[in-house]
């Protein structure tokens, strides 16, 4: 039968819309992530960023739908079994929550999407994309945790026997009878683990699962840095891999290798767990409808492996001649294998690892290789990296052992390779990391080639998202050095204080850089998880925010570190426009201040004092750290940073529609600065103190009959020092961007451009391919906490800005200050509407500016003029005049709003 006519053209209309629409969904994400493997939300939230065509411009979502299946197939034949939203009036198209039926643990959903633009005209539907749930009930897990029967329930790092234990291995034989129709593996091994399938490893994750404060531990309070083991909360994450490919008809085997990781780390500013465990579910579905589930129990099989030891801090050492070949293949006997061990379930609730996994990131060739007099060979592979070095090739004797040592000025951990001989050999480290720019390879059988090794970079899976260049080469190599450290700390998606010393999650530094880290990267997983690492370190009766989190008691902080708990969820919503996890911390942001108000004296200065054994301890109560000449006051510093998250919880709460508390929290951000104010400014020398000092009081905000004086102040302070920054690293976070609004943005780039200490550039002239932890390079040499100030490259210089009031770039403030000595810079970074850009280049007497806003946001443009010139856009081709509203010349730019699309801009 054909179709009626009124059909047929209705199915014409359709086609011509879709064909000329002029928005195209992409990136489809499920919780930040690229289809996760698993999610536990019950409703998870959906995002896409919408393309437009090249030319268009204005352009924006005004209606989305969107459609999710339970298979691929049910998706491509438009059945949306699970949800179809339809047409749904809406600009948004970021984090929308899945409101179809009720998603049940195991399942799988595909999903698309489609949108109208502004001209009412639909896209095509979207690549699909897909998400898989977890265990949504912990009644749901029949799996043991298990163990090695030669170790016991407790950590053998606090053994008096300093033998370090082998890594186990653990195995399962099984066998499938029937066709396959799915097969979904729930794990997580303690600290790290491996999983293997039929002789081979199943995914390219390493490192997993990340790091959480994973139970409870004893003797919290007996330590170096004290603290109540009285956290909010504890969790240990666990990972799902489909195996259904890998399966075969006949026997099969499963195989898991388990390393100490923090776990059962033995280095004595961390407190171990507990002895390496490992939980596994492995659920096969049949196409005839049956199921089957295979649990780690005591019918796992176990043995020793040829890692011999394993430390997060010690190293790795392995024995070739003490491999098991295919310890996990089907045929394999395991006649001597041991039965395993049951344990004791961690504290922590099983929750799924909604975050990035580690991975080898970047592969390194040698780029330079010297042999030493001794015989040795020492390799430079051209930068600092965190990760290890990967030996090719082999060809030696049983028992020769290849050692290697990683070059770096903190403790770092060993490593080396026993050859079982008989032909060539492979080996990498798996379960630590070491930090080196050059290796010693020690012992090495005959002549090192550049074949031989390769040096691979490991760290959490980060996606770079922000450029910026500028015609200034060492600003773009101090940008390029930060990243590097950045990456360096990425681990477990934490980012830590440094990669070899310490290696812990001080919450201090990631309060500082993440405004810098979210400018150039995707973090947006990686903050979920690690803001909830710290909401979940909160002391929940006292409301304290712990120095670092997951706990190590080595962490040494003070106000500025608990802070965390208020700054990160703030900056993370002004990036993200995520006001879900604003509202998920937002009591964590009000019993921090609670914790706060407790030492705040009746003239409104905090000046905290902890005590630990009696005393008032130095590692609970710092102020500043690492400066450049001096210690601003303790009070000053605490009480600025009372202010700064009263302030950001104000603003939060007035977000979240909680208008009492914003009132109440905005008096108190007053009444605090108030305070600073009358405490600290001295009328006669006009400064409120010395080493940044003023900084803070300029970010706070100064009485307006005082401010001249105040910034005369600054800048004697810099002529003081001769152009150079004299701040730690909270005031270096706020240094350049306050002087360049403060009319002082030659001075910013004279003191990011020295060469000479305190600078980045002196560390840049000493070889560092990494930021440093002091001025003068003493101990780690590998910290990213100095970069925070580096907002002042992307804000200031290269001039974007997203707009406080319209968070997440929905309104894009470019205003760019161009010092006299930079020629052109650009920075582009990937907001969740789509990529934004601004890049500049001064020619002769003429200013000329692209833009690029995405779909959905719009912008305000401020193009610097000279006396007497005029504004016109460069670009041809294109209508303009009715996508620019010039609003005209003010304060030396000229003011235009803009749309969605691509501008360029230039005077005449």
């Amino acid at each position: 039968m054909k179709p009626k006519s009124g059909i047929l053209i209705l199915l014409s209309l359709l086609f011509v819309l879709t064909a000329n629409a002029a928005l195209t969904p992409l990136r489809l994400t499920c919780e930040y992530l690229v289809n996760p493997t698993v999610i536990d939300s019950r409703q998870p939230r959906l995002s896409w960023i919408n393309m437009a065509a090249p030319d268009e411009r204005g352009q924006y979502q005004t209606a989305y739908q969107i459609r999710v299946a339970s298979s691929p197939g049910k998706l491509k034949k438009e059945q949306a079994d699970l949800w179809d939203s339809g047409k749904k009036k809406s600009d948004r198209s970021f984090l929308i929550r899945y409101e179809g039926k009720p998603l049940q643990s195991r399942q799988e959903c595909w999903w698309q999407v489609r949108v109208w633009d502004a001209r009412g005209k639909v896209s095509g539907w979207s690549e699909p994309a897909h998400w898989n749930m977890g265990l949504l009930d912990a009644a749901e897990w029949e799996a043991d945790w298990i163990g090695a029967p030669w170790q016991g329930e407790e950590a053998t790092a606090k053994s008096t026997d300093k033998t370090v234990p082998p890594a186990p291995l653990f195995r399962k034989d099984f066998s499938v009878s029937k066709e396959i129709a799915s097969a979904k593996i729930y794990i997580s091994g303690l600290g790290y683990f491996e999983l293997y399938l039929n002789g081979k490893k199943v995914g390219d994750d390493v490192l997993v699962p990340n790091q959480t404060n994973y139970s409870k531990r004893d003797g919290l309070d007996a330590t170096g840095v004290t603290l109540d083991d009285n956290f909010r909360g504890y969790n240990v994450l666990y990972l799902c891999y489909d195996l259904k490919d890998a399966l075969i008809q006949g026997k099969n085997a499963l195989g898991c290798l388990l390393g100490n990781g923090f776990y059962n780390a033995k280095i004595g500013w961390t407190m171990p767990y507990g002895s390496p465990r490992l939980i596994a579910q492995l659920h096969i579905g049949y196409t005839d409808g049956s199921e089957e589930v295979i649990v780690s129990d005591t019918s796992w099989k176990v043995s020793r492996s040829a890692i011999v030891s394993d430390g997060i801090y010690e190293g790795e050492h392995y024995d070739a001649r003490l491999e098991q070949p295919d310890w996990c293949s089907p045929d394999k006997t395991t006649d001597r294998w041991e039965p395993a061990a049951l344990r004791k379930a961690p504290t922590g609730e099983l929750q799924a690892q909604m975050s990035y996994s580690d991975k080898v990131m970047e592969i390194l060739k040698p780029k330079k290789i010297t042999r030493l007099e001794n015989g040795n060979y020492k390799v430079d592979f051209g930068e600092e990296i965190s990760g290890w070095i990967h030996l090719h090739n082999m060809r030696g004797e049983a028992g020769r052992k290849v050692e290697i040592r990683y070059i770096c000025e903190s403790p770092n951990g060993s490593n080396s390779y026993t050859m079982k001989g008989g032909g060539p050999e492979s080996y990498a480290a798996r379960f630590t990391w070491f930090v080196f720019r050059e290796a010693e390879i020690i012992n090495w059988p005959g002549e090192l080639r550049e074949d031989n090794l390769t040096a691979e970079a490991v760290y959490t899976e980060i996606e770079t998202t922000g450029h910026f260049e500028c015609s200034n080469p060492l600003f773009n190599q101090i940008n390029k050095i930060w990243r590097r450290s950045l990456t360096d700390n990425s681990h477990g998606s934490i980012i830590s204080d440094c990669p070899h010393r310490e290696r812990s999650a001080y919450t201090g530094d990631g309060q500082v850089a993440c405004v810098t880290v979210m400018h150039n990267y995707d973090a947006a997983a990686l903050y979920t998880k690690w803001i909830k690492d710290i909401w979940l370190a909160q002391n929940r009766e006292t409301g304290y925010v712990p120095n670092g989190a997951p706990w190590q008691p080595g962490c040494g902080g003070g106000v500025a570190w608990g802070a965390a708990m208020n700054i990160m969820p703030w900056e993370f919503y002004q990036h993200y426009a995520d006001k879900d996890l604003l509202a998920a911390n937002y009591a964590g942001m009000k019993e921090q201040l609670r914790y706060m108000q407790t030492w705040v004296a009746p003239d409104g200065i905090m000046l905290s004092q902890i005590k630990s054994n009696g005393n008032v301890s130095e590692w609970h109560n710092l102020g500043e750290w690492c400066p450049a000449d001096g210690f601003p006051p303790k009070d000053l510093v605490h009480t600025f940073y009372l202010w700064r998250c009263a302030d950001f919880t104000a603003k939060a709460a007035a977000e979240l529609g909680h208008k009492e508390d914003a009132v109440n929290f905005s008096a108190l951000a007053e009444r605090t600065r108030q305070a600073f104010h009358k405490r600290f400014y001295n009328p006669e020398t006009k400064t409120y103190g010395p080493s940044g000092s003023n900084i803070f009081a300029l970010v706070m905000g100064v009485p307006d009959d005082i401010k001249k004086d105040v910034l005369e102040t600054v800048r004697e302070e810099i002529r003081a020092h001769n152009g150079h920054l004299y701040t730690g690293i909270f005031g270096t976070q706020f240094f350049f961007e306050t002087l360049a609004d403060n009319g002082m943005n030659e001075l910013a780039y004279e003191a990011v451009n020295k060469k000479d200490m305190p600078g980045y550039g002196w560390w840049i002239s000493q070889g560092a391919t990494t930021t440093w932890e002091e001025w003068n390079g003493n101990n780690s040499r590998n910290h990213p906490m100095f970069g925070g100030g580096f907002t002042w490259f992307y804000r200031k210089m290269a001039g974007m800005n997203s707009d406080q009031q319209e968070p997440g770039y929905k309104h894009i403030i470019i205003k760019p200050y161009p010092p006299k000595a930079i020629n052109y810079a650009s920075y582009s970074t990937r907001t969740p509407f789509g990529q934004a850009a601004v890049s500049w280049e001064k020619q002769n007497d003429t200013f000329k500016m692209d833009v690029e806003i995405p779909v959905g946001s719009r912008a305000t443009v401020y193009l610097p003029v000279i006396s007497g010139k005029t504004v016109k856009e460069c670009r041809t081709g294109i209508k303009q005049a009715k996508d620019i509203k010039y609003k005209g010349i003010q304060d030396g730019y000229a003011i235009m709003e803009v749309s969605s699309g691509k501008y360029c801009f230039e005077t005449d």
